[in-house]
């Protein structure tokens, strides 16, 4: 962390902190929904991890931890912004409306994607690294070049800020002035390497070397998060450029449920991050500052428990596509390979329900 250039609003404890360029301009009401988002999502993630443990998942990326930088900055967005997620963002898909039925479709491996983009301003999930800034800088370019006033966000992690992919995107949204907003996630762990080991310097310092702004914000504090990004959102809007977000948080649980994080980092840190939890920072703020009642928390704890309930009735109810429907939609128009290799299919006896 950078010292004063590291933003802040709301410490660990809960407590109001002040800060000579961002305060929070969210009221009651308001941060009570932060703080609803962020249970239910980290109740939905725990319930996918445990469908994935019973085998009714293909795999899981856990986001606990992180709910914070997601749901800040998920927040922050207009209805007709578009985002470009990698494979953790369960918490910006639950901001743009995606069901948490939608968000599991892919990873019980019944779709290729999950919902409609165009439906939610929302990109289906990418799991090859830093791909899905490519595409945010291209859609932002379009969105430049039709005159639109929107901006586009997309989100990575430390270590995908090491991928060519990500750099190149940095370069063609530097010159020409693209209206998108970067979305670092650093959770601290690129799988198993530290992220001491992507640079000599604090990630968002790269900005500064394609020439536009870079800025350092405490990925665990969900005000701070959706003031820094609403911000950067407005300013990309109205000409302004584009702008990388480091959020500094930490990945409390598991890369994904095939990694074991126990093989390449020690307790003692894991316990550290627990004292910066983005939940509870939050729950401490409600009852401290705005007198919140225990029965309107415990409220929002049986929300989160009846939603996750009604997940796992409808991951078990999803049935195996038809084998045929992966050529559907592999392009806009009939394809000669593609019909070909439809009727391969149906030549060697596949059909749906086989």
């Amino acid at each position: 962390m950078d010292g004063d250039e590291f933003v802040q609003i709301l410490t660990p404890e809960g407590q109001r902190v002040a800060h000579p360029l961002y305060e929070s301009s969210l009221g009651r009401d308001e941060v009570f929904g932060l703080y609803r988002d962020m249970v239910i999502v980290r109740r939905l993630c725990n319930e996918a991890t445990s469908l994935q443990r019973q085998g009714q998942l293909a795999l899981w990326a856990p986001l606990q931890g992180q709910e914070a930088a997601q749901i800040g900055a998920g927040r922050a967005l207009e209805a007709n912004d578009f985002t470009f997620p990698s494979y953790r963002e369960h918490g910006v898909a639950w901001c743009r409306g995606v069901t948490p039925k939608e968000m599991l479709r892919i990873f019980r491996a019944v779709t290729n994607g999950g919902w409609d983009p165009q439906k939610y301003r929302h990109s289906v999930p990418t799991v090859v690294l830093g791909d899905q800034v490519l595409h945010a800088v291209g859609y932002a370019m379009g969105v430049q070049r039709d005159g639109a006033h929107e901006a586009v966000m997309t989100f990575f992690g430390d270590g995908a800020s090491s991928q060519g992919d990500v750099l190149e995107s940095f370069v063609w949204a530097a010159s020409f002035n693209a209206p998108v907003v970067f979305i670092l996630q650093n959770n601290q762990w690129a799988i198993s390497e530290p992220a001491s080991l992507q640079a000599r310097i604090p990630l968002y310092h790269r900005a500064q070397g394609f020439g536009f702004p870079g800025i350092q914000v405490d990925g665990n504090d969900v005000l701070a998060m959706y003031e820094v990004t609403r911000r950067a959102l407005d300013l990309a809007r109205d000409g302004g450029g584009p702008t990388l977000i480091e959020a500094y948080t930490y990945r409390m649980g598991a890369h994904t449920t095939s990694d074991d994080p126990t093989r390449y980092r020690v307790d003692a840190e894991v316990e550290i991050w627990k004292h910066r939890d983005p939940v509870e920072r939050v729950k401490a703020l409600l009852t401290r500052e705005y007198r919140m009642k225990r029965a309107a928390l415990d409220e929002v704890t049986a929300q989160a428990e009846a939603i996750a309930l009604q997940l796992r009735e409808d991951v078990l109810a999803m049935d195996a596509p038809d084998p045929l429907s992966m050529f559907d939609d592999v392009y806009a128009a009939p394809h000669p390979l593609i019909e070909r290799g439809r009727r391969e299919m149906i030549e060697l006896g596949v059909s749906e329900g086989h």
